[in-house]
This record gives structure tokens, sequence and C-alpha cells, in this order.
């Protein structure tokens, strides 16, 4: 997956364990609709946490991503779910080499615009009472 969004928040890389796993939080506000913007945390594990050195707040970001879930018992025996949205990619929103999703635009050459399928403008006056049903 992957979205278009302003960083907003970046957090310190942090170290767990004996093994040394790193993490790094951020926030984006992904706004598909602008008048109710969503603020979206994600995290980079590992290598992966250096990329978000080279973004500054304020700046538009591709942000490719997974989503992962988890399924954990509690000694309680209560089943607990967890989310996590990690990202793998990071971008500049104006880095042409970023590749965008076929949602946005992806397929189609630059300046291109997509011509309506053949059948939706070809309709016949036979056509008009041609239920399915």
């Amino acid at each position: 997956m992957e979205i278009k969004a302003k960083l907003l928040e970046k957090y310190d890389t942090a170290t767990f364990g004996a093994s040394g796993f790193k993490k790094r939080e951020f926030v984006v506000e992904y706004a598909e609709n602008p008048q109710y913007p969503e603020f979206v945390k994600f995290e980079l594990i590992q290598d992966k946490c250096e990329q978000l050195d080279a973004y500054n707040v304020g700046q538009e970001l591709n942000v490719a991503f997974n989503l992962k879930g988890r399924k954990w018992t509690n000694p309680q025996g209560q089943v607990v779910y967890f989310n996590s949205l990690q990202a793998w990619r990071l971008s500049a929103a104006n880095d042409i080499s970023a590749n965008p999703s076929p949602a946005q635009g992806g397929n189609a050459a630059a300046g291109e615009s997509l011509a309506e399928p053949e059948w939706l403008n070809n309709s016949s006056d036979s056509d008009a009472d041609d239920l399915p049903f």
C-alpha cells in the first residue's frame, strides 16, 4: 500500500532487547478528504529507520507500507489483537522515481488521460430494453 501525506512528527530511534531491535515512529497527516484529515502513526524497523533522516517536518512524502496484525493471548487467557503500519519505503512526493500505485494513476503515461471504455459510449435503441433479468 502507498499513500501521499505530510510529515508532522519524527521520533527518535529506540533500541529494544539484547538483539538490538530498532524501531522509529513518525506521524503523517493524510488528507484524502481535506475537510477531515487523518493523523496516522507509522513505524520503521531495523535498517529502514535511517530513511526518515532525509525528510523534514512539513514535507510531502510518499509512504509505502505493510499493514501488520498480530494475535496474542495474555496470562489471563484474554485474546488481544495488535495492528501496526510498517513503512518500508519513503520518498519525496515530488520525486519522479517514486512509483505511484495504479489507483493514483501509475498506469497512465504523463499527460495521458484515460479514455472511457468503448462499450460505455456504444448505446443503441436495441440496448435500451436489453435488461439482464
